[in-house]
């Protein structure tokens, strides 16, 4: 997964629950099972907060909470921007072999406002019909191997499932069919959410906020 893409997860997950602690965000994360589909293990997600936060697009507040010491982290002004830049260009990109900042970028789709969100995926759907419509081309030479012509076989039906799935999801969107709003559902009771608001409130609070 190229670091860009990490670096979009791991801003997604500090901007939906912040204040919040580095253990909660390695937590989240795995359980979006980012270390199977995204590459990201529990190493690189510490690493890479430090790194955020070397880089001024999340802060780091080192806390006393209720007798030990807590880190929790919150995006700068600078990490939203960096964070809309990059779901924006997840949302957009057409790769023919590579949909891991597709799967990213839509994962934090509720941070996106709904506008937004649809037009980015109207531009989508317009550069996957332009990759459609060119590796279905039979443009070939008469010398390539013919399991490399299968391939290009295997990318287009793959570009063709998810063309069909992006429309049907841009009419849900149009729609207002599919919630994009975090406060229009509810975790089941035993969802780690919970206790991530009642942490977030708690930190607020020793924050000053």
């Amino acid at each position: 997964m190229a670091a860009h893409d990490t670096r979009m997860l791991l801003l997604g997950a500090v901007a939906l629950f912040e204040p919040v602690n580095g253990y909660q965000i390695r937590r989240e994360l795995l359980s979006w099972t980012v270390d199977d589909w995204a590459n990201l293990n529990p190493g690189s997600i510490y690493n890479g907060l430090a790194t955020l936060t070397k880089q001024g697009f999340l802060v780091r507040h080192d806390l006393a909470d209720g007798g030990r010491e807590v880190a929790v982290y919150e995006a700068t002004d600078a990490g939203r921007a960096e964070l809309e830049r990059l779901v924006t260009a997840g949302l957009e990109e057409v790769s023919v072999v590579d949909r891991k900042g597709f799967s990213a970028a839509f994962g934090l789709l509720p941070l996106v406002p709904a506008d937004r969100a649809l037009r980015s995926l109207v531009r989508r759907r317009v550069a996957l019909e332009a990759l459609v419509a060119r590796l279905a081309e039979p443009s070939a030479p008469a010398e390539t191997p013919p399991h490399a012509l299968r391939t290009v076989v295997m990318w287009l039906d793959l570009a063709v499932a998810e063309l069909g799935w992006l429309r049907e999801t841009i009419e849900l969107v149009k729609a207002g069919r599919l919630a994009l709003d975090p406060a229009s559902w509810t975790p089941p009771a035993d969802d780690p959410g919970w206790q991530m608001n009642a942490d977030r409130e708690r930190y607020r609070a020793l924050l000053g906020g």
